[in-house]
Parts: structure tokens; C-alpha cells; sequence
């Protein structure tokens, strides 16, 4: 990494950001490219061992990562407060604006799972996820808005400003053993658009990815996909990583509001929903036999099983190739 930051242009130098539970996996991964493309880091982890956010919180995984980035050249410190905590979000903004000057660039990616079909699932289990993916997502952007809109004010014009949030295909493809988790990445595109089309004014723009990769995670999920015997591996976070230091740089600053699948050499724009049908009433207001007539029919010529879920999403994969648009 050290012989990266050689190159003649970095598209982040100058610039600061927050990585949020990246003291492992794609977090590290994001954090540690973000560093090799110039910015200053915050890496944040609240260090817990269990993927489920058990175990004794830890400094290890956040100050481990930040001491790569230096030791490759760049600058970092860590963070080991727990994002869903309001006050200690509102710490980690404020962290990186004493340490930095000011906060250019929020990535949100802390989680944790707690898998249960959905009539086993517990007030507590759910509760666990949302709080940490949702809630912690709203936590650090709530701070980091807060600052730009401050900035902006201040100068009478936009500021520079990027959130990249992490969703997932969980929420996409409907993942029948994850009700919490599929809620609270679908929830993170809401406020992820939301959000960007409150700050565009001041100069911020806000994407949401959907990432795959084999992490602490997603251990067992993958765990049938043997990693190859040389070269990298199509689920190594390393395939995330560039897609969000992209949408963290100047050059994306077009790209506001997206949702974005990523993984194994490919990037999916994932289109917006849009009506597939439309019946009007012929009264000023719908009866049950009027909506029996057109509905009934109109269900039963889709295929069998089709929801709102984009399951097709599951069969994206890189083409041999390379880069092209569709």
C-alpha cells in the first residue's frame, strides 16, 4: 500500500473521512483504500468479537487499521465509541473535525446480524439490528449534515461533502431468514435518498451500495464457495473497496441519490421502482367487486411467487469482458 500513494494524483488528498465499523472486513478494506487515495481517516470500531455484537468492546480492530494507514503514509486515528449511540456518534464527527479541520466524507458501514425467520425472531433480536444498522446510520448522518448545512451557511456556498451508506441484497432479493436485517438495509435506501435530496444544495451527495463479500459476517453464508487457489478472491472486500473511495471523490459528484450492487469485479445500477400497472375506479371510489375484477385477473397472469423482491439481483456477476454499459 505504501508504494500507492506514489501516485502522481491522489483524489483524496486534502480530504477527511469517517469509516464506521472498520476495523474489520469491508470496513477495513474501505478504510484502508480511502487512505490510499489520499484522505485522512477516521476508523471507527466498537470492537465487539461477535458478528452478533457480543463480547467485551474493544480498542484492537479500530487502532489496528489506523496504524496500517500510517504505516503505509497516511494519516488516521481510531474511533471505539458505538455509533447507534447517539452522543457517541455526535463524539466521532467531532473527532474528525478537531483531528482534521473538518469532515468531508461519512461511510457507513457498522452492523451486526441476528438471523431468524421472522415468527421465531425475538423484540430483542430485532430491536439489536435495527439499532445498529439503521439507527447508526441515521446517528453519524445526522451530525455529518449538520456540520455541511454549518459550513455552507457559514460561506454562502456548497460545500464538499459525500455519504456512502452500506444497504444490502438481503433487502433486494428478500432474504426470507433475515426480516431485521432485509427492514434495516431497506430502511438505510430511505433515508439514504432522503438524504440526498436534503443536502444537494450544500454540496453533499449521499449513495447507498450493496455490497457482497466473505466477512466475519457473511462467513457461513459463503461458506460453500471455496476461495481460489491464486489470484483474488470474487468475494474479497478488496472488490468493494474502489467503488466507495469513487463515490467518495470529486468525480461522483453527478452520482447523488443512487443505489449501487457491488462484488467480484462488478458494478450494478440498481433502477428505480417504477409502476408496473394502474387501474382507475369507475366510481369516485373503489368497490370490492370493482377491485376483485381487475386485480384477480391481472395477479394470476404474473408468475407464481413473484414479489416485489428483485431476487434476480442474486444472479449478477462480472462478464469476461470487463467494463461496458447496458
Amino acid at each position: 500500500m505504501s508504494s500507492e500513494r506514489t501516485l502522481t494524483s491522489l483524489p483524496l488528498e486534502g480530504l477527511s473521512a469517517i469509516v464506521t465499523g472498520a476495523g474489520r472486513g469491508l470496513g477495513r478494506a474501505e478504510a484502508l483504500e480511502l487512505g490510499r487515495l489520499g484522505a485522512a481517516v477516521v476508523v471507527n470500531d466498537y470492537g465487539q468479537p461477535g458478528r452478533d455484537g457480543s463480547g467485551e468492546a474493544s480498542a484492537g480492530p479500530a487502532e489496528r487499521v489506523a496504524a496500517e494507514i500510517r504505516e503505509a503514509g497516511g494519516r488516521a486515528v481510531a474511533h471505539t465509541g458505538d455509533v447507534a449511540d447517539f452522543q457517541q456518534a455526535a463524539e466521532l464527527v467531532e473527532l474528525a473535525i478537531a483531528e482534521f479541520g473538518r469532515l468531508d466524507i461519512l461511510v457507513n458501514n457498522a452492523g451486526i446480524l441476528r438471523d431468524r425467520m421472522v415468527f421465531s425472531m425475538t423484540e430483542g433480536e430485532w430491536d439489536a439490528v435495527i439499532r445498529v444498522h439503521l439507527k447508526g446510520h441515521f446517528n453519524t448522518t445526522h451530525f455529518a449534515a449538520a456540520h455541511w448545512r454549518e459550513r455552507s451557511k457559514a460561506s454562502g456556498a456548497p460545500v464538499y461533502g459525500r455519504i456512502v451508506n452500506t444497504s444490502s441484497e438481503a433487502y433486494l432479493a428478500g432474504s426470507a431468514g433475515q426480516p431485521n436485517y432485509a427492514a434495516a438495509k431497506g430502511g438505510i435506501v430511505g433515508l439514504t435518498t432522503s438524504t440526498a435530496l436534503a443536502l444537494a444544495k450544500y454540496g453533499v451527495t449521499a449513495n447507498a451500495i450493496c455490497p457482497r463479500a466473505r466477512t466475519r459476517m457473511t462467513e457461513d453464508v459463503f461458506a460453500g464457495f471455496q476461495e481460489p487457489d491464486d489470484g483474488l478472491d470474487p468475494l474479497a472486500p478488496e472488490h468493494v473497496a474502489p467503488l466507495v473511495g469513487y463515490l467518495a471523490s470529486p468525480a461522483a459528484e453527478r452520482v447523488n441519490g443512487q443505489l449501487l450492487v457491488v462484488h467480484g469485479g462488478m458494478v450494478a445500477i440498481v433502477e428505480r421502482p417504477h409502476v408496473q400497472a394502474k387501474f382507475d375506479s369507475k366510481q369516485d371510489v373503489f368497490s370490492y367487486d370493482e377491485l376483485d375484477a381487475v386485480l384477480t385477473p391481472h395477479y394470476a397472469r404474473r408468475p407464481d411467487g413473484e414479489t416485489f423482491a428483485a431476487a434476480e439481483v442474486l444472479g449478477l456477476k462480472r462478464e469476461p469482458d470487463g467494463a461496458q454499459e447496458s
